[in-house]
């Protein structure tokens, strides 16, 4: 898949101490209806003093805390926010928050070979694996109406099921017949290209066949980031005609089993830079500020929805500014806002990331950094309240493969480590404790047992972690007891 084009909020100024009032209250009320009661225009002034000075205390304290002098425009989504207290608050303790997609490349091949190890430690580790229909590893399932081929797919789930994975099927993307193209004819250069509106019905059709082949599939995501939804004139995504296409499938699905979880609706979280000229939208940060457009598709889908039993999208922490880049721990603060978002406008939905990104373009970044940065990342999901976080896998055949879980050659790498690792001490319901570094540059996730302390900078840094002292290398994710 092609990549789509704060940590921390701003720094709150501290509260002052409110200074004192010369004004004893205690003689200001018995003055009033005690038997020393004073002239009444001398409890006038003493009554007009005290609302004075309470009016000069307030303006004193909104310049200290806002650093405004005006009225503040701020959202509640632009504003720090505290963490839960559990990891994946509404999600059933027996389901893995922490997954990955698989992508053309994966470890569907024949046993005895290289990739055996991994298949290994997924099974001894296991979290959610996901995987599209058509495309990505997946060949046409319905090449001809109503004449299925679930051969290559048949075999992605087979493989899910061998490494003990939970699953998950993403219902994209569309046969050719269904997007004007001849039947039995398979143009992948046309993959993303929406189905028509006259076979949104076909498509459902097509997601319930899938849905009672796989039975033991109970959690499915609806297209992907509204692809072939955009309409170039009006410059907006065509979220009505997604919404229509979404509600079939939804109906088509609950129709095989009610127990089956349906989620939309998975439009990518396209952000503008701090400095936009627009303005920022209603959800923002020192990372930008979402589009507007975007905001619009999950507004619209929300109202006009026929059910959902989770929220997903995907996005990338930098703006679509490809030539603007953000500090990349500013950056993942987009993550926390966008979640939190997401969750209060759709009424407590359960919150799936099925695709997140960190790094820019063609940064040629070293692999301890970009590991730092998903682990920071994966923090911010944790204390925001994300459900689900599926890491997009870019896998190659052959060789290193920079931001994958495992090389070509089947060596595991050490964020599909830190990916497991998440999934061991981090699963649902897991208690969240305060824990903090005595380095800004040092942060720090920890539970009862367990605390994972990433160096967010590119030197070496000592710091000190409840009264013990950590030697961190640049760059280092380390796990520790507690």
């Amino acid at each position: 898949m092609c990549r789509h084009t704060g940590a921390h909020s701003p720094q709150e100024a501290p509260v002052q101490a409110r200074p004192r009032v010369s004004v004893d209250r205690v003689a200001v009320l018995t003055s009033r209806q005690g038997r020393h009661r004073r002239p009444r225009r001398r409890l006038f002034y003493v009554a007009l003093i005290i609302a004075l000075a309470g009016i000069v205390i307030g303006a004193i304290s909104y310049l200290v805390v806002t650093g405004r002098s005006g009225p503040s425009t701020a959202s509640p989504t632009s504003q720090a926010q505290p963490p839960v207290p559990r990891v994946g608050p509404g999600v059933s303790a027996d389901w893995p928050v922490w997954g990955f997609t698989h992508t053309q490349n994966s470890i569907d091949g024949p046993a005895g070979g290289a990739l055996d190890t991994i298949r290994d430690l997924l099974s001894r580790r296991p979290v959610t694996q996901n995987q599209h229909i058509m495309g990505w590893g997946a060949d046409n399932p319905e090449p001809y109406p109503g004449r299925y081929q679930f051969g290559s797919l048949d075999r992605r789930m087979d493989m899910i099921r061998n490494t003990r994975g939970t699953p998950v099927i993403t219902l994209c993307c569309a046969p050719d017949w269904m997007k004007g193209g001849a039947p039995g004819e398979t143009d992948w250069a046309k993959l993303e290209v929406a189905p028509r509106r006259e076979h949104y019905d076909d498509f459902a059709r097509l997601a319930a066949q899938v849905a009672r082949r796989y039975p033991d599939v109970k959690h499915y995501a609806v297209w992907n980031e509204f692809k072939g939804f955009f309409d170039e004139k009006k410059k907006r995504w065509r979220y009505e005609d997604y919404t229509d296409l979404y509600n079939a499938v939804y109906t088509a699905l609950k129709e095989v089993d009610p127990d089956i979880k349906v989620g939309g609706p998975y439009v990518v979280m396209g952000s503008r830079n701090p400095g936009h000229p627009a303005g920022p939208s209603k959800v923002r940060g020192e990372w930008g500020s979402l589009d507007p457009r975007n905001i619009d598709a999950v507004e619209y889908w929300l109202k006009h929805k026929r059910g959902a039993d989770f929220i997903v999208v995907d996005g990338h922490t930098q703006p679509d500014e490809k030539h603007i880049v953000v500090d990349e721990f500013k950056a993942i603060g987009k993550f926390s806002a966008v979640t939190r978002w997401l969750r209060q406008a759709s009424g407590d939905l359960p919150v799936w990331w099925a695709e997140w990104y960190v790094e820019p373009e063609n940064a040629g970044w070293s692999n301890p950094r970009r590991s730092a940065v998903l682990a920071a990342a994966m923090m911010e999901f944790v204390r925001s309240g994300v459900a689900t976080a599926l890491y997009w896998n870019p896998q190659t055949e052959k060789g290193d493969c920079a931001g994958c879980l495992w090389t070509g050659g089947g060596e595991p790498t050490p964020d599909l480590e830190m990916l497991q690792g998440f999934a061991r001490w981090f699963p649902p319901g897991t208690e969240l404790q305060d824990v903090r570094s005595s380095t800004g540059r040092v942060r720090v996730l920890a539970q009862p047992d367990q605390m994972v302390i990433v160096n967010t900078g590119g030197g070496p840094v000592r710091t000190v972690i409840e009264g013990k002292t950590y030697d961190l290398g640049a760059h280092e994710v380390r796990w520790a007891d507690r």
